[in-house]
């Protein structure tokens, strides 16, 4: 024997070794462990055509169907049958069908360790032998059910084992013109329509819970890129302050004739201070631009360019209703910035989510902060699919926690959507 052949039956004996290791694991191994048949989940189908105090119930549909057939097959198997007979016929075809709601692969077994019975009783009585019609419909049923409760592999295994049995009984006994291929067919129909119905529903599932996955991922995402937007705002806001701050101090002590040494030295370490700030704000949160990111020539914008931005959105088809209720002040930059994208990400909601409805803007100076309200009708048009819904309201909810303010959302009776934000701002009593 050369080489390549050794190396082959090896090949071979080592798939043959692995092939009997999986059947001893699926079929064998634990082969009676208790793994009850699982009532239908919530939101399933069928349950949506039950009145709502029925579902209780309703839950146990497959166990109940399956019981009723088993009662059926049952009283048909005793028909022809006298005395002990009809009651064995009876328990050979029902026994193995109750059992998979309970033990699966063991009601499995069950099952084929009842064909030998009924081909010892019953030979030569039925056209399906060694199955009876009973036995026969009955193993059928009992291969789909395991099947469908089980891996692919199981589904193989079963028909592999069932069609060597009929094989073996057909060419060992007189079975009267009974046909063996009749069970391989059938039996191979019912397993691969099952596996193919749950491959289908797993499928669905995996399609499902990746859907979920990649919804939480994007919404992830678009929450960092918030956060890095906003990171790049208040970089600019707070790093003109401190620069502001660093030149007065500077400047400061030559506008006092001859100043005290002290106030010298204290302007001083003020500088230093603010250049050392100034230093480690920009090593911090400069590491969020991007390689690419040029910061803005005009500056950030506020409250006070809020009519610049509504005459946009005026321009784009939008009505828009502005309303400013109390003093109107100059509030923090970072403030300031946030009301502004809030507002602006509210009204391209609504262009984005009601194409045709009209909108209103609600700004109410208030002591201890500011409240903002954008207000938009339900929609007129054709609303389009948006993939990205719902992640403007994120980068909304991110600022304003960021600000320790508070926001609500949600829908309006009349199918419109509102958007409602306070904002504290430090300093100043409620």
């Amino acid at each position: 024997m050369t080489e390549t052949s050794q190396t082959t039956l090896r090949t071979e004996l080592r798939m043959a070794r692995g092939a009997l290791q999986g059947l001893r694991r699926d079929l064998i191994t634990d082969a009676f462990a208790f793994h009850p048949m699982a009532p239908l989940r919530d939101g399933h189908p069928l349950l949506g055509l039950v009145p709502r105090r029925f579902r209780g119930y309703a839950r146990w549909l497959p166990h109940a169907t399956l019981t009723g057939f088993t009662v059926l097959l049952m009283l048909t198997a005793t028909e022809g049958y006298a005395g002990l007979g009809g009651v064995l016929a009876a328990l050979l075809a029902g026994v193995p069908l109750l059992t998979t709601m309970f033990r699966p692969i063991g009601a499995w077994w069950l099952s084929f360790g009842a064909t030998f019975v009924t081909a010892l009783l019953y030979s030569g009585w039925s056209s399906t032998g060694p199955w009876t019609d009973t036995g026969f419909v009955s193993h059928l049923v009992v291969m789909g059910v395991v099947a469908a409760r089980t891996r692919p592999r199981v589904a193989a295994e079963m028909w592999l084992l069932t069609a060597l049995l009929a094989l073996a009984f057909s060419s060992w006994a007189d079975w009267y013109g009974a046909d063996p291929f009749i069970m391989i067919f059938l039996s191979g129909v019912v397993l691969f329509v099952v596996a193919a119905v749950r491959g289908l529903r797993d499928s669905r599932k995996e399609v499902a819970a990746q859907v979920a996955v990649t919804e939480v991922e994007r919404t992830r995402r678009t929450l960092l890129e918030e956060r890095t937007t906003i990171a790049r705002e208040l970089h600019d806001v707070v790093a003109h302050h401190m620069s502001v701050i660093a030149i007065q101090a500077e400047a400061a002590p030559y506008r006092v004739e001859n100043p005290p040494e002290e106030l010298t030295q204290s302007f001083a370490i003020i500088r230093e201070n603010a250049v050392i700030a100034l230093t480690e704000l920009r090593r911090v949160l400069g590491v969020v631009r991007a390689e690419d990111y040029q910061a803005p020539d005009a500056p950030q914008p506020t409250l006070a360019d809020l009519d610049r931005l509504i005459a946009n959105v005026r321009e784009a088809g939008l009505q828009v209703e502005k309303t400013v209720t109390g003093a109107v002040r100059e509030l923090p930059q970072g403030v300031e910035l946030s009301a502004y994208r809030i507002i602006q990400e509210g009204l391209s909601n609504t262009l984005r989510h009601a194409p045709g409805a009209a909108a209103r803007v609600e700004i109410s100076y208030v002591l201890g902060g500011i409240g903002l309200r954008v207000l938009n009708g339900p929609p007129r048009g054709l609303l389009k699919p948006s993939p990205g819904a719902g992640h403007g309201i994120t980068g909304m909810r991110e600022r304003v926690t960021m600000l320790g303010g508070e926001m609500t959302d949600g829908t309006t009776d009349d199918g419109g959507y509102e958007v409602a934000v306070f904002i504290p701002v430090p300093g100043e009593r409620a």
